[in-house]
């Protein structure tokens, strides 16, 4: 036995180089050789030797005619005399780059004999698959959780409170007032809502005298029935206003178990746009829903997106935003388990409403049961596929014919 939610039916910077730049002009470490001058005799002229001559070519911008004096330092690039003083510092340089290359040279061997050089390598920015790290977000719950923030923002807006007021009659024959509370949501910019019957409608399947919705900016419109469809539990509602968000219509003929829907809707009357997410539990279900009057609903979506009483009549949404689905039912003393009218049961009376046509549905008028294979089993069937005509038990206690009076199927008998 399931119960539909009907309270909504009426209840520091980097190290700078060691060395000065190469325009530095202050005079290096070594002293400069000493000018040859005797002091008690005339310089003779002489032709100066070849090693002369070859020591003042070494001597970059040195005349080969002038006399030896001493010149400013020259910068740190000029070839220097056997008689200068070598800095300890260059020796220190150099023994250091001696060390690196020998230590980078035993560092490359023992890498390759290990063969981690041969490694695939890991792209910079990325995480290799086998390592955790912590506090790091999942790809799939950032898609998922960034799914329902974007359907809640697109549809949100599309979705209705729908108050019905009237009255109803009780066990003693007193008239009383009844207020219930749900949900619908807009599929065409021009005032048209898709909704549940029985949140139109009181206990005893009367359309309620008033109608008022309520959109989420705050606006209220009054609401009128613009029919009922008594097979599906659906129904249309028009409002007089243009140019309002409407949702976009998906096909729930492509629904898969498991797949992401959110829903939307009015929880216990109160809580106006409250969003759920869950997934396709099951497709195809048949339920017996609580009247008056009772009925079954077939071709149902079972959800585990949490739905309350108050969220009848609103929608259950795809990961891109469309109505794939019309909430309708609970499963009673259950938690998690919900129903929805496939949107594609409701696309010819919608299509109707919008053309201006009474709402109406083939219906030849009989009783059938579905058969699977522990039917076939158990009624020992010849066939295990197709579907049995026959009655059921009433809500009353007594039981319905497998053929309904006054329909087309009467005919046939």
């Amino acid at each position: 036995m399931t119960d539909q939610p009907r309270p909504d039916a009426f209840g520091g910077e980097p190290g700078q180089p060691a060395t000065p730049p190469a325009t530095e002009t202050s005079a290096p470490e070594w002293e400069e050789t000493r000018p040859y001058s005797p002091a008690s005799e005339p310089r003779p002229e002489w032709p100066p030797s070849s090693a002369a001559n070859e020591a003042s070519a070494n001597r970059t911008g040195w005349d080969h005619s002038a006399s030896w004096t001493s010149e400013p330092a020259r910068p740190a690039t000029s070839t220097v005399t056997a008689t200068r003083r070598q800095s300890p510092f260059g020796q220190v340089m150099l023994a250091a780059l001696l060390g690196a290359i020998l230590a980078s040279g035993g560092t490359f061997l023992a890498l390759d004999a290990s063969g981690a050089l041969n490694r695939a390598t890991t792209p910079v920015g990325t995480v290799p698959s086998s390592s955790t790290t912590v506090g790091a977000r999942q790809p799939v719950t950032l898609d998922e959780s960034s799914a329902i923030i974007d359907v809640a923002a697109k549809v949100s807006p599309a979705v209705v409170r729908i108050t019905a007021e009237g009255t109803n009659t009780n066990g003693l024959g007193d008239t009383i007032p009844q207020t219930g509370v749900g949900s619908g949501v807009i599929y065409d910019a021009n005032g048209w809502i898709l909704t549940n019957r029985h949140v139109v409608t009181n206990d005893s399947a009367q359309i309620a005298a008033k109608l008022t919705v309520e959109l989420k900016d705050g606006r209220q419109f009054d609401g009128r029935v613009y029919g009922v469809d008594t097979l599906t539990d659906l129904a249309i509602v028009k409002i007089e206003a243009t140019g309002l968000p409407a949702a976009a219509i998906g096909d729930s003929s492509a629904l898969k178990v498991g797949q992401l829907v959110v829903a939307i809707g009015s929880p216990l009357g109160t809580y106006s746009n409250s969003v759920t997410s869950g997934i396709v539990s099951a497709k195809g279900r048949t339920i017996t829903v609580d009247g008056p009057p009772a009925q079954q609903l077939t071709n149902l979506i079972q959800t585990d997106a949490a739905i309350n009483p108050g969220n009848s009549g609103g929608p259950l949404l795809d990961a891109a935003g469309n109505v794939i689905g019309i909430n309708t039912a609970i499963a009673a003393n259950s938690n998690g388990i919900g129903f929805a009218i496939p949107i594609n049961i409701a696309r010819p009376i919608m299509q109707q409403a919008l053309a201006g046509q009474k709402l109406a549905r083939p219906y030849i008028g009989i009783r059938y049961e579905a058969i699977d294979l522990q039917l076939a089993t158990t009624d020992k069937l010849p066939v295990n596929q197709g579907a049995i005509v026959r009655g059921g038990q009433a809500s009353g206690g007594g039981s319905n014919a497998a053929v309904v009076p006054d329909r087309a199927a009467q005919e046939c008998v």
